[in-house]
């Protein structure tokens, strides 16, 4: 009888040895093929595919078919799918070289939105400037579950329903009666030492009873109610099985709507129990003990002012003149006093990035008991603070700087309608409810006119585009979409957020310190090129100059100013803008024209802002702070750029949906409306009336064939020689809304105009 064979031990079996497998192989291998060359009985195959699933999930190999393959080996390229709403997408290299990979609808497999996946190119092709390749495998879902709409009954007993996101474009089918069956208890708060006490305080909660949601009937569900489900097998190629986790509500809901959209950007909705342990932790208010190594301000007139609903205060300021000019204190809350480096709150907020807020709700970076709590500057109690004091002249140019931590008392808080009526507008009423700092205020007016002065002077962009207001009645309906009023009480508070912002970054630069800056690259020149293309045909500019600098843009947008191009001169200028973003390294503000700038003023909503105070507060020689690394930062400026662009999105989102919602009673209506957009498809408008948009498809202009002018930005009728261009004003009707695809459909009414005109 022969000896049996002896097998290697799986319990020592390393990633690195499967690894050695197949870099030896000159093809892919299966698990068994895998299993068979480290000498290993069939036994073992689980440790195997453990060990191959681990390195297909981290990117090293990728699975195709029924092999495993080393990424090297199989010319793949690894990326993030992004799905445009035409269907086509692209995939963003992770190794940021080359171009982004065009994917076509055929070319994607069983690949989502937002999924990370590994890509091969097809040889010789190619989509304008971008590769074209097709989706090898998907090596990480985007989305583990999302909310999806009920559109009917299926089967006997099941529910079709569709992803809410229109770049999901499947089906998904549910059985009600599988649906996740929720406790009937008390909610319990994640982690076991947190009880219902602990969790009040960190949340800034009176009286909460809230318990898991009773168990739903979800036999009632109907066409339009919004569930969250989990996907499942695939049953073809256009349908997926899923399970229902919970069921959200009535698709017009807006706080239906803003979970939706939570849910679509992964954005957070629940701290972790160490989190809200370490909140619950936190002292009502600070002790005299914190005071110690602190600069009493307490006594210096110190106001916040914000929004009416604003309930986090981060900044406060305080303007006085001096012999040479002017001295503007500007108080910050001190978060990294009570959020230590590496703690769970300190994790959570890096992780989360920065607050989101939404039009009912806000999604904060840090528990309540924080945010609008022990370090929101509330009026009337003491407050620690990092204070940067800045000298100016007379006419506005900073002088010098000084920082310190400090403890401050903010003696009003004021809101932005209340300083403007006080202040700029002369309201004796209003005066006379702020007279014990409206001196301190008629100051700080006159320093804020002089900073933007010399902002203006040496460039800053000022892009006056109007922000959307969604106004709800007592139902939680929205009754309208207006232009959010700005006034000089904004500005002034912005140029101090800005004047404190350059100072920080500055002094720690001037030290050879760390920082995170807040970088603004210049114009992208290839569509800044196509925009003086397009100006230059318009008769608004000449050539491109030379050097692009922020004073030759700021000409071109004064030029406008008043005339009917100032809609187009501002829009495509911002088009042709590149992002703000993180980063280690000073490039400048290109956008502010400032030559070195951070963000260091809202610590409470952005982590930023609290990794520059741990810098600052370490070059001030604070023994107990620490910093994150020098090698660590260009990472964290990725990660705090990509949420603030998550942040971005979603806004944009939940804007977009309760627009269509409260479009869907004016369907039939006529509109004034400016072009404000332009494809090769049709064109988007802007209302005027309400802040909404919707699109008119060329598809849809029957009365003659319609093409687009790319370097002239104008649609022109073939035959009849009819143009619409950007900035053009026109009578439009609504045709229909689709909150599914997140479309307003237009009709021209009148406003058409002969292409001649414009040429």
């Amino acid at each position: 009888m022969g000896k049996k064979k002896k097998s290697k031990k799986s319990g020592v079996l390393k990633p690195f040895e499967v690894l050695k497998v197949l870099r030896a192989s000159e093809k892919p291998l299966s698990g068994g093929e895998v299993q068979k060359r480290l000498g290993l009985t069939k036994q073992h195959r689980k440790f195997v595919k453990n060990i191959l699933i681990d390195l297909v999930n981290d990117g090293t190999i990728v699975k195709a078919k029924s092999g495993y393959g080393l990424l090297e080996k199989m010319n793949l390229i690894i990326g993030k799918l992004q799905v445009q709403r035409s269907g086509v997408a692209f995939v963003l290299r992770e190794d940021k070289g080359s171009n982004d990979i065009f994917i076509s609808p055929r070319s994607m497999g069983d690949a989502w939105h937002g999924d990370r996946v590994s890509v091969a190119l097809s040889s010789g092709k190619s989509r304008g400037k971008n590769p074209e390749g097709r989706i090898v495998a998907v090596l990480e879902r985007g989305k583990q579950v999302f909310p999806a709409r009920v559109v009917g009954p299926m089967g006997e007993t099941g529910l079709l329903c569709s992803p809410t996101d229109p770049r999901l474009g499947f089906g998904i089918v549910v059985e009600p009666r599988d649906a996740v069956k929720p406790e009937l208890k008390k909610k319990k708060y994640i982690d076991e030492n947190v009880g219902k006490e602990a969790f009040d305080k960190a949340n800034g909660i009176a009286d909460v009873t809230e318990s898991v949601e009773a168990d739903f009937d979800y036999s009632k569900v109907s066409r339009g109610d919004i569930l969250l489900v989990a996907p499942g097998a695939r049953l073809k190629s256009d349908l997926w099985k899923g399970k229902i986790l919970k069921y959200l509500g009535r698709e017009d809901d807006a706080l239906v709507q803003e979970a939706i959209v939570k849910a679509n950007h992964g954005v957070p909705t629940e701290f972790p129990g160490s989190v809200l342990a370490q909140a619950s932790r936190l002292p009502d208010q600070p002790t005299e003990e914190d005071y110690k190594t602190r600069e009493d301000m307490r006594e210096v007139q110190f106001v916040t002012i914000d929004g009416a609903t604003a309930k986090d205060f981060d900044d406060a300021i305080h303007v006085e003149t001096t012999a040479t000019g002017y001295r503007l204190r500007v108080a910050i809350a001190d978060v990294s006093h009570y959020v230590a480096m590496e703690t769970p709150m300190d994790r959570e907020a890096r992780r989360r990035g920065n607050s989101y807020y939404f039009p009912k709700s806000v999604e904060p970076m840090f528990p309540e008991a924080l945010s609008n709590g022990l370090c929101s500057l509330n009026p009337n109690v003491e407050r620690l603070a990092m204070n940067a004091t800045i000298e100016f002249d007379k006419t506005g140019v900073p002088k010098s700087s000084t920082f310190a931590p400090v403890v401050i008392r903010s003696h009003a808080r004021l809101t932005y309608d209340q300083v403007f009526e006080a202040v700029i507008e002369g309201d004796e009423s209003e005066r006379e409810k702020i007279r014990e700092v409206l001196p301190m205020l008629e100051v700080a007016e006159k320093l804020a006119r002089q900073i933007n002065a010399r902002r203006n002077e040496r460039g800053s962009l000022q892009f006056d585009l109007p922000e959307p207001e969604i106004i709800f009645n007592e139902q939680g309906v929205t009754v309208d979409i207006r232009p959010r009023v700005r006034n000089f009480a904004h500005q002034m508070i912005e140029e101090f957020m800005i004047a404190a912002n350059e100072a920080v970054a500055e002094f720690l630069t001037a030290r050879e310190m760390p920082c995170l800056y807040r970088v603004h690259p210049g114009p992208d020149p290839e569509k800044l090129r196509n925009f003086f293309k397009i100006l230059k045909k318009m008769g608004i500019a000449g050539d491109i100059p030379e050097t692009v600098t922020s004073q030759a843009l700021q000409q071109v947008l004064g030029s406008a100013v008043g005339a009917d191009q100032e809609f187009l001169v501002s829009r495509m200028l911002i088009r042709s803008m590149k992002q703000a973003k993180y980063e280690p390294g000073n490039e400048g503000h290109f956008g502010l024209a400032s030559e070195c700038y951070s963000h260091f003023t809202s610590p409470i909503r952005r982590y930023a802002d609290l990794a520059v105070h741990r810098f600052l507060k370490v070059t001030l020689g604070d023994p107990h702070q620490a910093m994150p690394a020098q090698k660590q930062l260009t990472s964290l400026g990725a990660h705090l750029s990509g949420r603030e662009r998550v942040a971005m999105e979603a806004e944009r989102e939940i804007l977009k949906r309760l627009t269509i919602i409260f479009l869907k009673d004016r369907v039939g209506e006529t509109f004034d409306a400016i072009v404000s957009s332009m494809a090769d498809f049709g064109f988007w408008v802007e209302f005027q009336d309400v802040m909404a948009e919707g699109m008119i498809r060329l598809a849809n202009l029957s009365d003659d064939y319609y093409t687009f002018w790319a370097d002239r930005q104008m649609i022109v009728g073939e035959r009849s020689g009819k143009a619409f261009r950007l900035g053009q004003k026109i009578k439009v009707k609504l045709d229909s809304v689709s909150l599914e695809m997140l479309e307003a459909n237009l009709s021209v009414v009148s406003g058409a105009e002969d292409f001649k005109k414009f040429v």
